[in-house]
């Protein structure tokens, strides 16, 4: 065990100040705005920031990012979501360069099938024996509230810090994180950084990256009461598949520490297939996309040519396929893998601050999924994930987070912010 690092009269005052019940108030407030990647409420979660930023005293930068101009630089980390106009918001607690960053994203996946929400609402939060449940709460308007409730509590308490703490509000995280790439362009930066994804009492100090992958399967259309005169896609699309599963697995044969505790560190799946355009006709196309994982460490384009080269060989060992080879292509999102630089002492204090505010001992693990945490550790940041709820109900039409998760986290924020930065 860790022993508990004691706590100075500032530390507790800011504790006693943390108020649960306003933080579930703003977590009902941002809940209540349906701010699907891509609609028109992204951008008004982001004014939400924007005023609740203004309000803590914080200088806010609030402006309108240049999405098309964006596109065109190399380094684009690319969005499913179609968007004409996306919004920044960073607020700064005072002058110098900020010694913490807190990051979240404002925008959420859409809710799917309403009728598997109560009252058809998912943008309505419910309180029930201490879960609170809507679209976002756990991923991740918890996390942001969570750490509003922090600055906040310090507000309330007097503590007034030595340098500067920042609050990175970010747009289009959940398809590859336009929000965060247009921020740190735009020269935002800190000298460590908290991104508050949902993390179940643990510490995230690395994420594998995922691409998106399309793959265009050619077949040859006959009638169907003569299909064996055709080449079904369709068929070709399923030869395939074992061949992908093969490369998950040879892919996940020894990872890295941080992930290994995972059943599958690396997953690839295909989410959706469309054959065909009519019942008795053999398709002649099939086109295939998935969410493909990249290794810690691995870069986009080596993982990009292992996928490739697979496809390649299947094609090659099938006489139809070795004629007519599949297509690969990567829309969407780019996440690459990132991780926290080992040694740095931005992961002591944080699990410092976690136990001195009441909470376990976190174990420190990677994640398999994507996030923005990859973006601000290319700037050389330091970067990890600390925030409420269990990635397990992300997206899911039973996400919630609990409200003792929220407080917690809050109050980790405040004493974090206070060490991190000092008092003046």
């Amino acid at each position: 065990m860790t022993a508990v690092e004691p706590r100075t009269e500032a530390e507790q005052r800011a504790l006693d100040a943390v108020n649960i019940d306003a933080i579930v108030d703003d977590l009902r407030e941002l809940v209540a705005i349906p701010s699907v990647g891509g609609s028109s409420a992204e951008h008004d979660a982001q004014q939400w920031c924007a005023d609740r930023l203004s309000a803590l005293g914080h200088r806010v930068d609030h402006w309108r990012i240049d999405v098309r101009e964006l596109a065109e630089h190399p380094d684009f980390p690319g969005q499913e979501a179609h968007r004409d106009e996306a919004y920044g918001c960073v607020g700064v607690s005072g002058e110098g360069d900020p010694a913490l960053v807190f990051c979240g994203h404002t925008d959420v996946v859409p809710p799917g099938d309403l009728d598997r929400w109560p009252n058809r609402d998912p943008y309505s939060l419910r309180i029930s024996d201490g879960i609170a449940a809507g679209r976002g709460t756990c991923d991740m308007k918890g996390g942001v509230v969570a750490f509003l409730g922090a600055l906040t509590a310090l507000r309330t308490a007097g503590v007034e810090l030595a340098r500067p703490v920042a609050v990175h509000a970010v747009v289009a995280e959940e398809d590859g994180g336009l929000g965060a790439f247009a921020t740190l362009q735009r020269g935002h930066r800190g000298e460590a950084c908290v991104i508050a994804e949902p993390t179940q009492n643990t510490i995230v100090a690395a994420n594998g990256g995922s691409l998106t992958f399309r793959l265009e399967i050619p077949g040859q259309s006959t009638h169907g009461s003569t299909r064996y005169r055709g080449v079904n896609a369709l068929d070709k699309l399923a030869e395939l598949l074992p061949v992908l599963r093969e490369l998950e697995t040879r892919r996940n044969v020894d990872p890295d520490p941080l992930v290994e505790h995972l059943e599958i560190p690396y997953p690839l799946s295909v989410g959706t297939a469309r054959v065909g355009d009519w019942a008795s006709t053999v398709p002649d196309l099939a086109v295939a996309e998935g969410r493909y994982g990249v290794r810690l460490g691995e870069s986009v384009e080596q993982a990009k040519t292992e996928f490739a080269a697979a496809v390649a060989e299947a094609c090659a060992a099938d006489p139809w396929l070795a004629e007519h080879p599949v297509r690969v292509t990567w829309p969407g999102g780019i996440f690459a893998s990132g991780r926290f630089p080992e040694g740095h002492p931005l992961l002591d204090e944080t699990r410092e601050a976690i136990t001195a505010a009441g909470g376990p001992v976190p174990e420190v693990v990677g994640a398999p999924y994507g996030s923005d945490l990859r973006q601000y550790a290319a700037t050389g940041m330091p970067t990890l994930q600390y925030g409420p709820g269990d990635v397990r109900y992300a997206h899911a039409d039973d996400e919630h987070v609990s409200i003792a998760d929220l407080e917690q986290c809050a109050r980790t924020f405040a004493l974090l912010a206070i060490r991190r930065c000092g008092i003046a």
